[in-house]
């Protein structure tokens, strides 16, 4: 199987693509939020290198090419975000408290989860960019000498939580405002989460695109600071 996959150059990004369609249709099918096209998309992934016993670097060789559109699409955010600018600067000082709170919690919980569990400093610096997007997440990771696997699936795991749980968290904590529940979830789970409230709305759309950046931003700033803390 690996040698044949390595005939074809382009499998892993079609057949990356195809479960991720496929994911996408249940999911609409569905209609249930833990069926998120990303989550259902990548276990199928993982059982097929397993059963077929495919070595992820030459399921890679064609699937890396999937993330040269990562920071494209992430650009693309900016567009609702254009369209509602008007309500960002009406709240521009609310959304910056936001999130920069959110930022510096985030930094702490990781920070005391590694005090409690005495976990190594490697691990909790590549645990710190996780919230903010993949392109920016990695960069940090690299500066701060962490490992970038775990930089990575902590980054999938935080987008996830926050496409599958954020609304039903909103919810609960009874978040009702459009510019507090973008904010929230994009500080928090980055594009995957934006990705989520675009189906809110376009308003929660646009300021959790606006989180990414801000939250980005933040994070490079911050994240040495807690690395020195608390490594």
């Amino acid at each position: 199987m690996n040698e044949l996959l390595q005939q074809w150059g382009y499998f892993g990004m079609a057949f990356g693509l195809g479960c991720y369609f496929f994911a996408a249709w249940l999911q609409k099918k569905c209609k249930l939020s833990i069926l998120n096209p990303l989550l259902i998309s990548t276990i199928i992934v993982v059982l097929f290198l397993w059963f077929f016993h495919v070595d992820y670097e030459t399921f890679d060789q064609g699937a890396r090419y999937i993330t040269y559109f990562l920071t494209p699409a992430t650009v693309c955010l900016a567009v609702p975000l254009y369209k509602q600018f008007q309500i960002l600067r009406k709240n521009a000082l609310a959304i910056l408290a936001g999130v920069l709170a959110g930022c510096i919690a985030h930094g702490l919980v990781i920070g005391g989860m590694a005090a409690l569990c005495k976990m190594e400093p490697i691990l909790m610096v590549s645990l710190l960019p996780k919230s903010i997007t993949t392109a920016i997440a990695l960069g940090t990771c690299e500066e701060l000498g962490g490992i970038t696997g775990i930089t990575i699936v902590g980054t999938l795991v935080a987008g996830l939580m926050g496409a599958i749980l954020g609304p039903a968290l909103l919810k609960w904590f009874r978040i009702k405002e459009p510019v507090a529940q973008g904010v929230c979830v994009g500080t928090a789970s980055h594009a995957i989460g934006t990705s989520k409230m675009l189906e809110l709305g376009q308003v929660q759309g646009a300021m959790s695109s606006l989180a990414i950046v801000v939250s980005g931003l933040i994070t490079v700033v911050l994240a040495p600071v807690f690395a020195s803390v608390f490594g």
